[in-house]
């Protein structure tokens, strides 16, 4: 089928000096830039698809972009993930947040967004997935479930060059560990630099998946340590981002089958999430075992348990029961692109991926970031991403059992409905 398709590039790199966003042990604030970030914009018909190179967006913010764009059909604005980032979270993943930089990123999603609009042609849609290219490990066992396929969608012009592409993979982008302290997009960077270079004239998106428990194999209590390590470099950044962007290249994409999905189109629901409720009693107890421990830790250390304490003081005796989520389904012919907040599971992907008839890409870090979302399944293996995590979310306690399950009932309703 053919779409009327545009897309656009903006530069959001912020000065050296902010706090940078991903990792509770960084000791300072950005000294630099190593690579730009960048805000892109992909609009297909009456849908947009916003981009930012940020840790995560709050779900306020987002509502302003997509009110600013009311006009716009569906849109969804969705977080790279990347660790490198600037803090943009009041009260979630570092900070404080600079209300300058929040401005004008705020102004650059919406100039991305009109720019990709204004820019719009006929275009046919092809879809592809390829294998998993080997870069995804489960980072919280040996043996546990890795869904990660490489999801590829090409937008053609009527004389064959690509106008556009999407590359949707699921690994954390945390090549870089709380050492570094210069701006960068890590390895989607680099993906969306080989693609465009192959592609010449086309703007690429790159979609960070569903990699809650995913990344390229440490530990995520090795990024509790500002130390440096070997394998956490911009080298291994650039050679992981080539390796799934030359993946991507040779994905095998085909027309979309107007018998499956006619037309593009969106559709999404908000779904309320309930908290589990907070142990004042455990609370009490980290903190005392935290108050021994500062006096002896490492600078990096010394900042996470800080960090730490202050949840405990400021956010801990919240009352807070529940936070409440967007999903959104956008169409894209045969397509359905599925968009989840928060830092969803790998497992959940899978999931809705097999209930969903047809081409799938599911992503998560869209229209808001309040922490992770483990299945059911996972609980009982706790870990950082269900024990620990939502102190540096600034959530006084973790999401109840179900929320994953939650969110992959709403998009399979919605996704049946397009």
């Amino acid at each position: 089928m053919t779409a009327r398709v545009g897309a656009a590039v903006r530069d959001c790199t912020p000065p050296p000096g902010l706090a940078m966003s991903g990792f509770a042990a960084r000791t300072g604030p950005a000294a630099g830039a190593h690579d730009p970030l960048t805000v892109r914009a992909l609009a297909v018909d009456d849908s947009v698809l916003i981009t930012v190179d940020a840790c995560g967006l709050h779900e306020d913010f987002c509502a302003r972009v997509r009110a600013e764009l009311a006009d716009c059909g569906s849109v969804v604005v969705a977080a790279t993930h990347t660790h490198g980032g600037p803090a943009t979270m009041p009260g979630r993943l570092g900070g404080p947040v600079d209300a300058d930089y929040q401005a004008r990123l705020y102004a650059t999603c919406v100039a991305a967004a009109r720019a990709a609009r204004s820019a719009r042609e006929p275009a046919s849609i092809e879809v592809g997935t390829g294998p998993d290219p080997g870069i995804a490990r489960n980072r919280r066992r040996a043996d546990g479930p890795v869904y990660a396929p490489l999801g590829v969608v090409r937008f053609r012009r009527a004389d064959g060059t690509c106008a556009a592409s999407v590359v949707g993979y699921a690994c954390h982008p945390v090549v870089l560990g709380a050492d570094n302290r210069h701006w960068t997009a890590d390895y989607p960077g680099v993906v969306r630099t080989v693609m465009e270079e192959a592609e010449p004239d086309s703007v690429c998106l790159f979609l960070t998946g569903c990699c809650g428990e995913l990344n390229t194999g440490h530990s995520a209590y090795a990024s509790m340590s500002a130390g440096a390590s070997a394998e956490r470099t911009f080298a291994a950044a650039g050679r992981i981002g080539r390796r799934i962007a030359e993946a991507a290249l040779a994905v095998p994409t085909a027309k979309t089958n107007a018998d499956a999905g006619t037309g593009t189109g969106g559709a999404s629901q908000e779904v309320r999430l309930p908290l589990r409720t907070a142990d004042p009693a455990e609370t009490a107890a980290l903190v005392a075992r935290w108050e021994r421990e500062l006096p002896q830790a490492d600078a990096g250390r010394r900042e996470l348990l800080r960090a730490w304490l202050a949840w405990a003081r400021d956010v801990a005796p919240r009352t807070r029961t529940c936070w409440t989520g967007r999903v959104t389904v956008l169409r894209w012919g045969s397509l359905r692109l599925v968009a989840l907040p928060g830092e969803p599971f790998s497992v959940t992907a899978r999931d809705i991926a097999a209930r969903v008839p047809g081409d799938v890409i599911v992503i998560g870090y869209s229209d808001g970031c309040p922490g992770y979302l483990p299945p059911v399944t996972e609980l009982d293996q706790g870990g950082y991403e269900v024990e620990d995590a939502h102190r540096y979310y600034g959530m006084p306690a973790p999401f109840a059992p179900g929320a994953a399950e939650s969110l992959a009932d709403a998009a399979v309703g919605l996704a049946s409905g397009l």
